[in-house]
């Protein structure tokens, strides 16, 4: 879907990836920082039962998956999937209009 921007829509464009970026980076902080205190309380209070691995495995795979989709490497969450989608929707709503006039 080709379409040409200007300057200000490109600008909202790049400051919305921007903002995506950024909250990954949040999120792959806060995994980290709570899992660093997660693993210490595990070891303090129980370190013949080690529990801290589970919060940290599913947390961890949403960590990737947003990673995935911020950084477009998984195509089912990218920009071109989208795309192709909202056209797909926008068409199919225009076959609904018409068949009901």
């Amino acid at each position: 879907m080709e379409t040409n921007l200007n300057d200000e829509d490109k600008y909202y464009l790049a400051k919305k990836k921007v903002e995506g970026i950024k909250g990954f980076y949040g999120n792959l902080t806060s995994f980290i920082g709570v899992n660093i205190v997660l693993i210490f309380i595990n070891l303090y209070t129980t370190p013949n039962h080690l529990w801290f691995y589970w919060p940290m495995m599913w947390w961890g795979v949403g960590v990737v998956f947003h990673g995935l989709k911020v950084f477009e490497i998984f195509p089912v969450l990218g920009k071109d999937w989208e795309e192709r989608k909202i056209k797909e929707l926008m068409e199919k709503e225009k076959e609904n209009k018409n068949k009901w006039q």
